[in-house]
């Protein structure tokens, strides 16, 4: 099973020759180059996650969603033709997730996470995924917002989950040592495959294909996954990125699905 996080960077006239109508062919061509199972956005306004609905075989999970222009929603798609999506919601990574655009502590801009329960065709077997997109700017606000996915992930505990997205934080943060701690049960894929954490790992490039900063973008599982690839993807279309992140991808294996 292939799984992608990929923060797609919002529709911004301001980017110029990287704005969104210049490199939405760019984000197409390497989701179907590589054609994971489920992917994972970042930073899509609807506008944006509807184009890739129309031109790529996926189911646009936006269970539960209120619809605004003015947001950049995390967003699942799923393959149509091997998933089946059992259940699925979103709420904000705030004190009062069930309202929309909430936002607390120091964060800059209103943070959610989507989720959903996916099954295959023909077993019985099912896991959880889940994508996500911490604040940019509040050091509290990050913490206090995987603190929140945290109290959901632990209503889960036992089954297998995935959780996937832009954390704005590397792996030496508090919010890493918190999301992969004790509570639950996930692991760093990119350390479990022993990868180096240098400037390699790096998945934000600001259009440059120059990694800066940190490896922000991450997949966490549990136990139930064995990790068989993890890649960084750098694909380019004459030096020109499809996004100002690198796509993150790994191929895993469910223990009860061969």
């Amino acid at each position: 099973m292939r799984i992608m996080t990929f923060n797609i960077r919002f529709e911004n006239d301001q980017d110029g020759p990287n704005a969104w109508f210049y490199r939405r062919e760019l984000i197409v061509k390497v989701i179907r180059r590589y054609l994971p199972d489920i992917f994972g956005v970042q930073e899509g306004r609807w506008n944006q996650l509807l184009y890739l609905q129309d031109h790529l075989p996926y189911h646009l999970n936006a269970i539960g969603r209120t619809v605004d222009s003015t947001c950049q929603y995390p967003t699942l798609f799923i393959r149509k033709d091997c998933l089946e999506v059992m259940e699925g919601g979103e709420f904000w990574l705030s004190k009062t997730p069930e309202v929309h655009r909430s936002k607390d502590w120091d964060s800059a801009f209103p943070r959610m996470i989507s989720y959903v329960k996916v099954g295959f065709s023909h077993t019985p077997d099912f896991f959880w995924t889940a994508v996500t997109h911490l604040d940019h700017k509040g050091v509290k606000a990050r913490y206090e917002q995987a603190k929140i996915i945290v109290s959901w992930i632990k209503k889960r505990i036992g089954e297998p989950l995935i959780l996937m997205g832009d954390f704005n934080d590397g792996p030496t943060s508090p919010v890493h040592e918190l999301l992969t701690g004790p509570e639950t049960g996930l692991f760093d894929t990119w350390q479990l495959m022993g990868m180096k954490e240098d400037a390699d790992s790096f998945t934000h490039h600001g259009f440059t294909g120059v990694p800066h900063d940190s490896r922000i973008d991450w997949i966490l599982v549990t136990p139930h996954f064995k990790v068989l690839q993890a890649k960084i993807l750098r694909d380019n279309f004459s030096g020109r990125y499809p996004s100002d992140h690198f796509p993150y991808m790994v191929d895993l294996l469910l223990s009860s699905h061969s």
